[in-house]
């Protein structure tokens, strides 16, 4: 699960939770938790970078904070989860090579910082890989964050704009340059495609919004692509989402059903979506994890492929949704 250190450094507060056990104890989740830096959060929500971190203004109640690179490592710290990410910066695409080689090498500089700061044995820290879509700028970066040493090497600012291939040849690039023996993780892609197409490349590791968002939209992630639940040839369905679903809302609710729920604004309908999305989802990874043990990855692939890489053509609202950060 990633909870999102920006928002709770300032609601409640790191040292709030600290006190009450830490975010395990506080959320009741005895699973993995991994926390973002919470840089991308305040830098698209007004932030100013310095050499030192970011400098930006709650959205909460307008008072100014300076998170830096020791400052980002030290709330969660505080917070308490297993996974902990250094401060990078994050630029959108396209930017213009010098935005990218800057914020590729603030990244850096930062990462170092939050290296030495790190002081949990008991939580892996995660570097962060930058460098737009240059392939030069992200051999760089992965080498210099290697010679760093993480526990685990992310792939950022990537599903930020750029077309889906874009990103796809990008990860052909980097993911050679990151260690075989430590975790990779793609950050802000959560797409069918995107995944298993990620997975062949060797990547571990994905967040991302979209199971939520979508469902907050009305709309399903199911086997044969997106299902729009608001859609009026779904009044009398009296189908599930999905009949090779095994979640809670497809073995009791029927599409006509959530329709009505979404059209009459009652918020069940929104959870009743989420639960099947991130089901959805957790079920393509297991499917995924099965399928590299007894040797029938491709079949997978080629069957994602046919549903969704249509929805992911560039300037699709999909491909906008599948964005790092996104809420």
């Amino acid at each position: 699960m990633l909870a999102n250190a920006y928002h709770l450094m300032l609601r409640p507060g790191a040292s709030v939770i600290a006190g009450l056990g830490g975010l395990h104890r506080f959320m009741a989740w005895d699973k993995p938790i991994l926390t973002d830096s919470g840089g991308f959060q305040a830098m698209s929500l007004g932030g100013k970078a310095t050499d030192d971190g970011v400098v930006f203004k709650s959205i909460y109640d307008g008072s100014f904070h300076e998170l830096t690179a020791e400052g980002a490592v030290l709330v969660q710290e505080q917070l308490g989860p297993d996974f902990a990410v250094a401060l990078d910066l994050c630029p959108a695409l396209p930017s213009s090579p010098e935005i990218v080689e800057d914020a590729m090498r603030r990244s850096i500089a930062w990462s170092a910082r939050g290296r030495d700061a790190h002081s949990r044995p008991d939580q892996a820290l995660v570097g962060v890989v930058q460098g737009g879509v240059d392939p030069d700028l992200r051999i760089e970066s992965a080498t210099k964050m290697t010679s760093i040493g993480f526990d685990v090497f992310a792939v950022g600012g990537l599903a930020v704009g750029e077309p889906v291939e874009e990103m796809l040849s990008t990860l052909d690039v980097v993911v050679p340059h990151l260690p075989n023996d430590r975790l990779r993780y793609l950050m802000g892609v959560g797409d069918p495609y995107g995944i298993v197409e990620a997975v062949a490349r060797g990547i571990d590791l994905f967040d991302c919004v979209l199971p939520t968002r979508l469902a907050r939209h009305g709309t399903a992630l199911t086997s044969s692509g997106k299902l729009n639940l608001r859609a009026a040839s779904l009044a009398t369905s009296d189908a599930p989402i999905d009949l090779k679903c095994d979640c809670r809302t497809c073995s009791q609710y029927s599409r006509a059903y959530l329709r009505h729920l979404l059209s009459v604004g009652e918020e069940l309908g929104k959870r009743a979506i989420t639960i099947h999305n991130l089901r959805f989802l957790l079920g393509l990874m297991e499917s995924i994890r099965e399928s590299l043990a007894n040797g029938t990855f491709d079949a997978i692939r080629r069957e994602i492929a046919s549903s969704w890489r249509p929805s992911l053509e560039p300037g699709s609202v999909d491909h906008a949704i599948a964005r790092h950060g996104g809420q």
